[in-house]
């Protein structure tokens, strides 16, 4: 899957929500959808970097430990921000939802890249795959 692809079209489309928001009269959603998006795609770049090391290695209590603290922090944040009363849950979930559909988009445009041609990002790890015959 292409992150870099995926951080560009949601940056792109959570800047469109977000003013498309801004003539709605609820005052806390634009910045609540810019806040739910980013914090989707921070979560996910943290998610990218654990399962990285998850598959260089054997899974390690440092690789679970990092993801429990990057969840509290995620949490901690959601839960500052809704204690000042700063953000629109709407707005956060829409925000979230957007990243989560972008993540599906992604996943099934890899797939379908993978099963019609055997390349994709699986594909690219495999330049030449060891002939078993030898």
């Amino acid at each position: 899957m292409n992150l870099g692809r995926l951080y560009k079209q949601g940056v792109i489309i959570l800047a469109c929500l977000s003013v498309a928001a801004a003539f709605l009269d609820w005052k806390k959603l634009p910045l609540s959808i810019l806040i739910g998006g980013l914090l989707g795609l921070a979560n996910l770049k943290g998610l990218a970097w654990g399962l990285r090391d998850f598959a260089a290695s054997r899974p390690t209590g440092r690789v679970i430990f990092w993801s429990m603290v990057r969840f509290f922090i995620l949490g901690t944040i959601l839960f500052i921000l809704a204690l000042l009363k700063l953000i629109n849950f709407i707005g956060i979930l829409i925000g979230f939802t957007v990243v989560f559909t972008l993540i599906l988009k992604e996943g099934l445009r890899t797939a379908r890249e993978y099963s019609e041609t055997g390349t994709g990002d699986a594909g690219k790890q495999f330049i030449d795959p060891p002939d078993a015959s030898q």
